[in-house]
């Protein structure tokens, strides 16, 4: 997740996006350091339409399975 870059571009705090957005600071500060497993849409599209970007600008894939086939 990179939702600290987005933020940094628009230079607006964790507390401003919690307001605008309407998202708890706790649950944002969880899914801007990637502690989170899941992000519902609604807040996704919340998070997009305040910090004018498209989800693939603060969501990344990586793959983590290190099992060997």
């Amino acid at each position: 997740i990179t939702l600290d870059r987005e933020m940094a571009k628009k230079e607006i705090t964790l507390n401003q996006l919690s307001q605008k957005v309407g998202i708890s600071i706790t649950n944002l500060s969880l899914l801007k350091t990637g502690k989170v497993k899941a992000i519902r849409f609604s807040t996704l599209m919340a998070i997009c339409r305040e910090l004018e970007c498209q989800p693939g600008d603060i969501l990344e894939y990586v793959n983590d399975d290190t099992r060997e086939e």
